[in-house]
């Protein structure tokens, strides 16, 4: 295509590109348009029209709803210019109406929800819903999905409590194995510590554990960690307090399994002199009372509106209702003076950490004239276990607690705590310590809920000295997002919350810092001891002339003058 212009600019010929034949001819008026400004108008058109073209076909194989090119401003420019306006916009405002009038209003009784979402789309092309039925229907579906899982959030809580509150199977068994063995072997009985290391019990220039528990696995970790990690081990002195029923498996524990070079006590809480009614009156009471043993003991859902409360508040509250806050074992570190009274400095450890490093620094902190060195529990990275002020543990609203108590006031944690001894025979925290908790019974427990630490954390109100959180990691049974780096650093690992390491509630990542300190019970020594002290017991039998007997019962089967010995045994 050519485009010919007269002489006199008068005339424009469009022609083929040959030249032969003419396409159009237009003739120019002089008296409309100057002759410059349509050679101008022309040559723009000549210029724009290959890109029009072009960018049309690339709008064309681009699709109109994937383009990225420049053409995009333009068609959405576009309609808008010439009226046509996009209608999607009006639709979702229409569908926001629909939805705020339809939040106001109750489920029907009679709607039918259905199951999944596929049944809803089915439904929808079905009977063609209208956009308000829609949004019921949706509402519905939303609210049976939060009700679902709220009660499945519940069920698992208390299923988590009552499995943090059972006694696991095997160790249930081995306590029994221990006590039977404490019955049957001389050696499982043996004294605890020989009798030339009975000094140092009571000899201040050693380092002083404090472990009071009835798990014997547990406090077999806590030594045997506490012993592996500290630089001079033949300084430590142990004392494992426990109950009664414990008391023969967990001696027979220590007596097969030594932890030499270290020294381990056990006694039981019967075997103190000092544990009398007469001087604990009021936790004979608590463990007594019907009330509190119904709340530990009960039906912890009852009387609880969980329409009204959220998980993480009834974990909580299920975490307040372990029936180890009213056994005597949990109270017995406020009568460490007295049950010790010739020592001056010593750590009480709970049977659910773990010791990673040498742990002889702390008896050279000093104290400030302190009673009690603990890790304070409202400042850390944690929000969840290291956010904990007064608030957390007192019922605020009860008058005395307002009174007497500031809300804001950081808390400490139990669990690794290094006692002067000296300094706390000075003082009234064991009398403090018992009226309050007579006030909380008179209250019928208003006041606070959570077993030992809050009235702990009124009597030693004024005694406490803080020491770093390296000393001390806690939250490692309340979550399982605890970063692996934090554990490895911290000198004492404190599994406190539900989710023990010995329990299959506990959480896989952080179990190892914990299995890897357990001893194999009746292994290496304590073994090769029981089979010597076995075969004693076979020779003086035969000595005795008893092994006929024995014989006629089927117990021994004599085999070329040797004898086979039961596998039960």
């Amino acid at each position: 295509m050519q485009l010919h212009f007269s002489p006199s600019m008068r005339s424009i010929t469009i022609s083929s590109t040959n030249g032969f034949i003419d396409l159009m001819k237009i003739k120019v008026a002089a008296r409309h348009i100057s002759y410059r400004t349509l050679f101008h108008t022309i040559l723009i058109l000549a210029f724009l029209l290959p890109f029009v073209f072009i960018l049309t076909a690339v709008v064309t194989l681009e699709g109109v709803n994937k383009c990225s090119s420049f053409d995009c401003l333009g068609r959405r420019l576009g309609p808008k210019l010439l009226g046509r306006g996009d209608n999607s916009g009006r639709l979702v405002k229409d569908f926001y109406k629909v939805l705020n009038q339809v939040s106001t209003e109750e489920i029907p009784d009679g709607l039918k929800l259905p199951e999944s979402f596929s049944q809803l789309v089915s439904e929808m092309k079905n009977k063609k819903y209208s956009t308000k039925e829609f949004a019921l229907i949706m509402k519905g579906m939303m609210e049976r999905s939060e009700r679902e899982i709220r009660e499945s959030k519940f069920a698992e809580l208390m299923n988590k409590h009552f499995a943090a509150s059972s006694i696991p199977k095997g160790i249930h068994c081995l306590s029994l194995r221990l006590t039977d063995e404490y019955s049957s072997n001389a050696h499982a009985r043996r004294q605890l510590p020989s009798p030339e290391l009975l000094p140092m019990l009571s000899n201040n220039s050693y380092y002083h554990f404090i472990v009071s528990t009835d798990n014997i696995l547990a406090a077999s970790v806590v030594v045997t960690s506490a012993v592996q990690s500290f630089l001079k081990p033949e300084k430590i002195v142990f004392h494992v307090i426990t109950d009664k029923k414990t008391y023969a498996g967990m001696h027979s524990w220590f007596a097969l399994n030594p932890v030499s070079p270290a020294i381990v006590e056990v006694k039981g809480v019967h075997q103190f002199d000092w544990l009398t009614r007469e001087n604990v009156p009021v936790l004979e009471a608590v463990e007594n009372h019907n009330s509190i043993r119904n709340y530990y003991h009960g039906n912890h859902i009852a009387g609880a509106n969980l329409s009204e409360i959220t998980p993480r508040t009834f974990a909580s509250k299920l975490q307040a209702r372990s029936p180890k806050y009213i056994s005597l074992l949990n109270h017995l570190r406020i009568y460490l003076p007295e049950l010790f009274p010739y020592l001056d400095k010593v750590v009480f450890l709970d049977d659910d950490i773990v010791v990673q490093r040498d742990l002889s620094p702390l008896w050279e902190i000093d104290l400030g004239g302190k009673v009690n060195g603990a890790v304070q529990t409202c400042k850390g990275d944690d929000e969840w276990v290291m956010s904990k002020r007064f608030r957390n543990y007192f019922n605020f609203s009860h008058p005395l607690i307002a009174k007497n108590l500031n809300p804001d006031e950081c808390a400490w944690a139990y669990g690794m705590n290094i006692f002067d001894l000296r300094a706390w025979r000075k003082t009234n925290i064991r009398s403090t310590y018992h009226a309050w908790l007579k006030e909380n019974l008179k209250s019928n427990l208003t006041m606070w809920k959570l077993g030992t630490l809050p009235p702990a954390l009124i009597a030693f109100k004024g005694h406490v000295r803080a020491i770093d959180p390296y000393w001390h990691m806690l939250g490692l049974g309340y979550q399982n997002n605890t970063k692996i780096e934090n554990v490895q650093k911290a000198a004492v690992i404190h599994y406190n919350g539900q989710s023990k390491p010995w329990l299959q509630i506990g959480f896989e990542h952080l179990r190892p810092f914990w299995s890897k300190s357990v001893t194999e019970p009746l292994s290496g020594k304590a073994l090769s001891i029981l089979v010597s002290q076995l075969l004693d017991f076979l020779i003086d039998l035969y000595r005795k002339d008893y092994l006929l007997i024995l014989w006629k019962n089927d117990s021994f089967k004599p085999v070329d003058s040797s004898f086979s010995i039961p596998i039960g045994y």
